[in-house]
């Protein structure tokens, strides 16, 4: 694994946090260690730190596709209804 950082420093250098929750540590390492990696959490777990210290952790452009624009007017539309 050839890092620009590790995610230890990451998350306090640039998010200002000192410790991962629950799984997060080992969901960054499983896509630094190349795997791919799908992860099912709750809504406020923290899986969007976990991509985004993946890719801050790596060399090159990370495209990430996420449908939480999508997902939040789906839930305003049901909620006016």
């Amino acid at each position: 694994m050839n890092l620009i950082d590790t995610p230890d420093n990451i998350l306090k250098t640039v998010f200002g946090y000192q410790k991962f929750w629950s799984k997060q540590k080992a969901i960054i390492n499983n896509i630094l260690n190349g795997h791919n990696t799908l992860v099912f959490m709750p809504a406020g777990s923290g899986k969007s730190l976990c991509y985004e210290i993946a890719a801050l952790c790596l060399y090159g452009t990370a495209i990430i596709v996420s449908p939480l624009i999508s997902l939040m007017q789906d839930q305003v539309c049901k909620l006016k209804k």
